[in-house]
Order: structure tokens, then sequence, then C-alpha cells
């Protein structure tokens, strides 16, 4: 058995797909769980969640299944097992989809810890991350790499697509609140929209990720050095720039301005944008008000999460 938590993007997102620097954090109070067991002819492969399930070697394959029997396939190559003994590969999962939280990259993470676990193999995290990379092709088209890495490592990472991932020290842990807008988001759409525009108007955008990855180099030295204040007013600015890059939307706005009214020290939509979830830089002292504003905001849910190293 084996478990994978969700994650959150504090600052980057989209500019990450750009070449610019983004920072992620896991999410410990949601994730994806799997257990792989010996079956009886052939790999079944269930997701209890979504009432699914398939025999491998069989079509038609759910479009809902295809990247994890797709990923199946390719970790027992990579674990060098050419003749497979028959297995059911059983996934449950507590992570909203289409929410800005990472829920194929978990669910595909805790499915190569699994199967890595059962055949006897240890996985780093580079080694999970690179297999979970080719399954969140199906996912996101072209993605970053950054929810499959802050998810294997399980850490706070800075990341810069096509270079080694950084983990890094937090200086003074810290909060934050993470609300669902109950609006799906499927980061594909959003991320080939973003890139349509980026296309026709590149002088208009790259000067917007340029500001977004700074943004991030100093919400970098923020988190180390514990200014909790600068931290917020920098989650504020990155909102800023996603509105501007045409990522937010009314709803996701009125949530932020809802949270910092509440006392948040900062918020701003995480992930795809267009819905998802929003998060927010609170306090101990300040927890249960925003908390009780997001949801009278009109969000599904919040989830409070404590961000250390």
């Amino acid at each position: 058995m084996a478990f994978a938590p969700g994650k959150v993007i504090l600052f980057g997102e989209h500019a990450v797909v750009y070449g610019r620097p983004a920072i992620a954090v896991p999410v410990t109070q949601v994730g994806a769980r799997v257990t792989v067991e010996r079956g009886v002819g052939g790999i079944l492969v269930q997701a209890k969640d979504l009432g699914l399930s398939h025999t491998m070697g069989e079509l038609p394959v759910d479009e809902a299944l295809e990247p994890v029997v797709s990923l199946v396939e390719s970790a027992l190559e990579y674990l060098g097992v050419r003749l497979p003994p028959p297995l059911v590969i059983t996934i449950t999962s507590t992570i909203a989809m289409a929410r800005g939280l990472g829920s194929g990259a978990a669910v595909s993470t805790a499915l190569v810890r699994g199967l890595g676990e059962h055949f006897g193999r240890e996985l780093s995290p580079e080694e999970v991350s690179a297999l979970v990379y080719e399954a969140e092709k199906f996912h996101h088209g072209t993605p970053s790499g950054i929810d499959n890495t802050v998810i294997s490592y399980g850490h706070p990472i800075y990341f810069v697509r096509g270079e080694p991932p950084q983990t890094f020290k937090v200086g003074k842990p810290f909060l934050l609140a993470i609300g669902d807008s109950g609006v799906k988001s499927p980061t594909k759409v959003v991320v080939e929209e973003v890139r349509r525009r980026w296309e026709k108007e590149p002088s208009r955008y790259e000067p917007l990720f340029d500001q977004i990855g700074q943004v991030v180099e100093r919400a970098k030295e923020e988190m180390e050095g514990g200014n909790l204040e600068g931290l917020g007013s920098l989650m504020d600015e990155n909102q800023a720039l996603l509105r501007d890059l045409g990522v937010s939307s009314p709803q996701l706005d009125d949530l932020v301005k809802v949270a910092r009214e509440a006392g948040a020290l900062g918020a701003k939509l995480s992930g795809a944008g267009r819905g998802g979830s929003v998060i927010a830089l609170i306090e101990e002292r300040t927890r249960e008000a925003v908390t009780t504003a997001l949801e009278r905001g009109g969000v599904q849910g919040v989830i409070t999460t404590e961000v250390s190293s």
C-alpha cells in the first residue's frame, strides 16, 4: 500500500510552463492511496471513487483510466517485470478532481510507489517523478512537471522546468486555508488557452511571466526568512498578475477579497485558474474567521494545512 499527498502551487503557476520559477508545497490532509495485491487472471485496475474497473489487455479502455493503465505498463517495464503475475490494483483518493490540488499526479505517484513496493523496489523521488511526469501528459498536455515533483518529494519545492528541483527550508511554519470554489477547472484546457494567447501576443505575455518569476524569487526569500507579512503581500501581487493573464474569474476574485477582508495576510488562486481552489495565508488567530468567511462566500469546503520544512 502506498500514499501520496495533494499539493498547491503557492507562486508561479502558468509562468512556470515558460521557464520561470514556481514554488509548490504538499498538502497532506488529502491524498491518494493505492493497494497492489495478488489477483486471479490478469491485472485488474479499479478506481473505487469513480466506480470504474478495467482488466488490462481488454478494449476499450475508459478515458478516465487510460492514463492509469498506461502508467501501470510503463512502471512494470521500468521495474523489469516482463511477465507480471495477476494483480488487483485498487485506487482511492480524497482529492477533489480539477481543483488545482494535484489529484492526477497524486494517484500516479501512489500507483508507482505501490507497484515498486509490491515488487521489492524502493524507488527514489527522482525515479517516481520521472515516471509520473509521463502520465501527467494525459492530464495536462504540456505539463511543467511541478505537480509530479512536489508530490514525489513531499517537501516545499522551488522548481524551474528542465532544471533539478530544489527543496528548501521554511524559516517559520505557516498556515494555509485552501478553499474549493466548486468549479472544475481542467488544467489542460486553461494551459492551452494561455499558450494560444501567448503565441498570438508574446510581447504582452512575456513581461507578465517575467514579473511572476520575480515574485517567486522574492517569495522564496520571504519563506526562508519567515517573513509572513511579506509573503502575504507577494500572494496578492501574484494574484493581480494572474488576473492580468486572464486566468482568474469574478468568483475567484471575490473569494480572494473575502479572505483578505476576514484577516488573511494574502490570498490568490492556486493552479490553472478559472475555477479550482483559492489559498489564503492565515494565522492561528484568524483561522476561524477566514474559514467562516470563505464558507459564507460559497466555497464547497476549506482545508487548513501547515507548511513547514
